[in-house]
């Protein structure tokens, strides 16, 4: 997959970031056209009769938003990056309200090597929304890649102080998950869990800051502090659980730990004792 669509690798934790919020990231949208059927001769045949009429269209000035966003969709599945780029360029400046067209330009600009141009295209989403989650991760990954994760982490830092003081505020949540992150890929394990604790005790009722200290135990091969933290993390909601939770317990093999009424009928067994390890 090209490199703009796998930033959701890149970023093992960022999954839990927000509620919703990054399942909007143009990343996700771009991979999801570049992985479509336009590849057959007769369909993509059929895709560039319909790019050029829409094309003509926006030539005469004929063509509505709707019409300009199937023409982005289409020159992106046709590997047309170029046209692309120049059409989201257009409509970035027409619709500056529009923060989603602008980030999705700077990851057109990534997915083609251009990192400063990537930047510079985030950078002027930033100067409007400085706290942007979305696009502070991809700010501080192009950051990274270019060599400058001093610089990210720094960046993150001044933006979780913002939103932590005078008054904490909801963003301090995901950016101090983001930092967390950045942190472990710096080499700074330690720092990033001790501010996912931190996050878990200034937000006691959300999952998501045990369940990237699960991750980050995990990857270090620290199984049962995985597993208390994922325990700890089901535990902090009432009613039915974070169907990540469940994700994430399969994905490691630890079945005790999912919850009862996500398995199949004839499935649900009792969770042996705390001490017993899975396999």
């Amino acid at each position: 997959m090209p490199a703009a669509a796998n930033r959701s690798g890149i970023w093992p934790g960022l999954a839990f970031v927000g509620a919703g919020a990054l399942c909007v990231a143009a990343g996700w949208w771009l991979g999801q056209l570049q992985n479509g059927s336009a590849r057959s001769d007769p369909s993509r045949a059929a895709l560039e009769r319909q790019a050029s009429s829409l094309q003509q269209q926006l030539n005469q000035g004929g063509a509505s938003q709707a019409e300009q966003q199937r023409l982005l969709e289409l020159l992106v599945a046709l590997d047309r990056k170029a046209e692309a780029i120049a059409l989201l360029e257009r409509l970035a400046d027409q619709q500056p309200q529009q923060w989603s067209l602008r980030l999705l330009l700077a990851e057109l600009r990534r997915d083609q090597q251009d990192r400063s141009g990537a930047e510079r295209e985030v950078r002027q989403l930033l100067n409007l929304r400085p706290d942007q989650i979305e696009g502070l991760q991809l700010m501080a990954l192009l950051q990274l890649e270019m060599g400058r994760g001093a610089q990210a982490q720094s960046q993150l830092e001044e933006a979780l102080q913002r939103a932590s003081k005078p008054q904490l505020k909801p963003d301090a949540l995901p950016i101090g998950l983001l930092l967390a992150n950045l942190l472990q890929r710096r080499g700074q394990p330690g720092q990033g869990e001790s501010l996912l604790l931190k996050l878990a005790t200034e937000f006691p009722s959300d999952q998501r800051p045990l369940l990237a200290r699960a991750m980050l135990q995990q990857e270090r091969g620290d199984i049962n502090g995985a597993q208390e933290s994922l325990a700890l993390a089901r535990s902090r909601k009432t009613g039915p659980s974070d169907p990540r939770l469940d994700q994430v317990a399969a994905a490691w093999g630890l079945a005790p730990l999912r919850d009862p009424s996500s398995m199949p009928p004839g499935k649900q067994t009792p969770a042996p004792p705390a001490e017993s390890e899975n396999p």
